[in-house]
């Protein structure tokens, strides 16, 4: 977590919308996805008090994907977005670390979450838990995360098959 700040960069975060973008329009047949994108810092950065990167990288990267018609409003704060996004407001928010993103996730889906890696020329989809390496053998692990990857996996494909293009 300490490294997140030093390795956030403009294109980085730009990429990352388009490919979100792009991914919601192909797999999930929204025409004009609306993105929210979370703040690195607490408060997103209290105007440069918690840290500068709100400013000086993520608002700009926001700017950059407005410019290429991308729907897409923040830096917001993380601890009140995902309320907005779990309303409805948004189809999808762009975190700035792993944790970030999976802990709403993980609220509102313990058992039956899955991540969806984007950027790849193939689909490729995981569960979105770790190895849990002090259950294995002991018959108390539950599939539903690994039945919804592999869903979520058959689905996007079919879309593809379907004509839909790349």
């Amino acid at each position: 977590l300490m490294r997140v700040a030093g390795e956030l960069t403009r294109k980085r975060i730009r990429v990352t919308l388009e490919l979100t973008h792009q991914a919601l329009h192909k797999y999930f047949g929204i025409s004009r996805p609306r993105l929210a994108v979370a703040a690195l810092n607490p408060h997103a950065g209290e105007e440069g008090i918690f840290g500068r990167e709100e400013e000086n990288i993520i608002t700009p990267a926001v700017r950059q994907a407005q410019a290429r018609r991308i729907q897409v409003q923040g830096p917001f704060p993380a601890d009140s977005l995902f309320y907005q996004a779990a309303r409805g407001d948004y189809d999808a928010v762009v975190c700035m670390y792993h944790d970030q993103g999976l802990i709403p996730l993980k609220l509102l889906h313990f058992f039956g979450g899955a991540a969806l890696t984007l950027g790849l020329p193939i689909i490729r989809t995981s569960v979105d838990h770790g190895t849990a390496y002090e259950i294995a053998g002991k018959d108390r692990a539950d599939s539903s995360s690994m039945r919804e990857a592999i869903l979520l996996a058959a689905r996007l494909a079919g879309r593809k098959k379907m004509g839909r293009k790349e």
